[in-house]
């Protein structure tokens, strides 16, 4: 999948330098926006956090906001992996991430530790309810994350297993004491859905009603409630009239419309029939940006869009086949016939703008040449193996897995293509480790634990199964280090070590966007495109 992440409102500077380096003229893999013309439809850096709330006004109260989404949710439990931006309209967050990387308070009020990061406690607001009316206290904190701690399946169980011991030291404070020490502990808490959260609390009593069927029946804090679902068709959600954040929301209700086509989602946008999309794809922001009617939020973030090697699978449990993939695609040509011109290039973990980039992994990423692809292939077959795999993604890259198959063809590989409808592709074909080379998307800011998610030997999105010892120390020690030098250290040491291995076939940045009718007020996101419902107002 090609999904493709606000400044901080005090961050013109950092903007200015993102916004450089995305206008950088064409070069090398890893160069930013590739054949750009016109300057009016260049995809940039633009209000990558949302907007300046303060200064769009006060908000207006009422209204039925329309959101077109990419794909039908599958699930609305914390403890089920799948891709769900409406969940943190339900739920919410007990922590954020703020631009800068720190984790601010949200429905928690505090979160600290005496002990350099073996202990923590963390106070929650007082007076904090779930919409069926029970508190948001201690023991549901207690009784969320144990779920995570019990499924070993749960985006969260890798979290959720640093906890030794939790307890409740009141009804307002629980205290956790990890296996060994995690600066980073409080990010858990602050994470979105699909990235596996600690943060999204469930209302024990609906859990205890509704079990694991919780996934259709969900109840939690957040600023709105669901009203119905009729699967393939839409969402209601309702205002939740208690919640914690006084005055919010400013919405009566939010309607979710499920457009996994990408032509139909942009041209629903387009046309005014609905009021924001999930943008996912290079096509919809490059045409979005030269709209003058439309409002783009959208920055790259690290990561991007690659390409999983399954390594428990031939032939990519051989480092020639995965070092002949990347040599044989031409990003030049993926931007032409893919991006509209405008590939951001990628080719390592993190933007070269990030202190935790490493330009020697750019030095050791292999360069596009296919002579050289070739001779890796015939060296494999030489030695037994067959030149030839699967590739699987979604019926929206029809075009793309056409590409890739036509680049594996000039050197002597054979690509069987495999189609999926995005929520299948997601939930059966990616999880179940059944591909030999699959597309996806993963994008992230602040480095921990999304380096160690994708990367680590046991990371919850590490479909491929990359495994290297030394990268899994090095970042178990970037998590726990409270030395920003050392941190910094140690991710630039996984980032070489990544490349040196072809753990992904680096492709490109993100091109996750949210775009939205100018009278949409309120976008308050981070990079994944996730939002913080109970801002959003329209000036109608």
């Amino acid at each position: 999948m090609r999904w493709r992440s606000r400044p901080s409102r005090g961050g013109t500077a950092v903007c200015a330098v993102l916004c450089a380096v995305l206008l950088a003229a064409c070069g090398a893999v890893g160069a930013n926006t590739r054949g750009a013309t016109d300057a009016a439809t260049s995809v940039r850096v633009l209000d990558p956090y949302g907007g300046d709330l303060a200064a769009e006004g006060t908000p207006k109260t009422g209204g039925n906001l329309i959101i077109g989404n990419d794909r039908e949710i599958v699930s609305f439990d914390p403890a089920r992996q799948n891709g769900n931006v409406v969940a943190q309209a339900i739920y919410d967050l007990l922590f954020r991430i703020g631009p800068d990387g720190t984790v601010q308070p949200w429905m928690a009020s505090s979160i600290n530790s005496a002990d350099n990061g073996l202990t923590w406690r963390l106070g929650l607001r007082d007076g904090v309810t779930f919409s069926d009316g029970t508190p948001l206290d201690a023991n549901a904190v207690i009784v969320n994350t144990q779920r995570h701690i019990d499924k070993p399946t749960s985006p969260a169980h890798a979290y959720a297993d640093t906890i030794a011991s939790m307890r409740a030291v009141d009804p307002l404070t629980v205290e956790f004491t990890l296996k060994q020490p995690l600066g980073d502990f409080p990010v858990f808490f602050a994470q979105a859905f699909n990235a596996g959260s600690l943060g999204m609390i469930v209302s024990p009593a609906a859990l205890a009603q509704y079990g694991d069927d919780i996934a259709n029946h969900p109840v939690g804090a957040g600023p709105f409630v669901m009203d119905s679902w009729v699967r393939d068709n839409k969402m209601i959600l309702k205002k939740n009239p208690n919640y914690w954040k006084a005055g919010q929301p400013y919405l009566d209700s939010i309607e979710f419309r499920p457009l996994p086509d990408t032509e139909t989602r942009y041209s629903t946008m387009q046309n005014g029939d609905v009021d924001m999309i999930y943008g996912g794809y290079n096509n919809e922001l490059v045409r979005a940006f030269g709209n003058p009617n439309l409002k783009v939020y959208y920055g790259p973030g690290n990561g991007g869009f690659f390409f999983y090697f399954n390594f428990q699978q031939k032939p990519f449990d051989d480092r020639r086949m995965r070092e002949a993939v990347v040599r044989a695609i031409d990003l030049n040509a993926l931007g032409a016939s893919q991006y509209m011109g405008q590939l951001i290039g990628a080719d390592g973990l993190f933007q070269d703008d990030s202190p935790y980039h490493n330009p020697e992994s750019s030095a050791a990423w292999p360069k596009y040449d296919p002579e050289k692809a070739k001779q890796l292939v015939q060296e494999y077959v030489a030695s037994g193996g067959t030149a030839s795999f699967s590739f699987s993604t979604s019926r929206s890259e029809v075009s793309l897995g056409e590409f890739v198959q036509a680049q594996m063809a000039a050197v002597g590989i054979t690509v069987d293509l495999k189609f999926y409808d995005l929520a299948e592709f997601t939930s059966r074909v990616i999880q179940s480790g059944d591909f030999n080379l699959i597309s996806w998307v993963n994008t992230f800011d602040y480095p921990y634990p999304g380096a160690a998610r994708l990367l680590r030997s046991d990371g919850n999105v590490n479909y491929g199964k990359y495994a290297n010892p030394e990268v899994d120390r090095l970042l178990d020690e970037a998590g726990a280090t409270t030395d920003a030098a050392q941190r910094a250290k140690d991710y630039q040491q996984v980032e070489l070590l990544s490349n040196q291995d072809i753990a992904v076939a680096w492709l490109s940045r993100s091109y996750l966007s949210t775009i939205t009718k100018p009278d949409v007020k309120g976008i308050d996101r981070y990079l994944s495109r996730d939002l913080f419902y109970g801002s959003l107002w329209l000036d109608r």
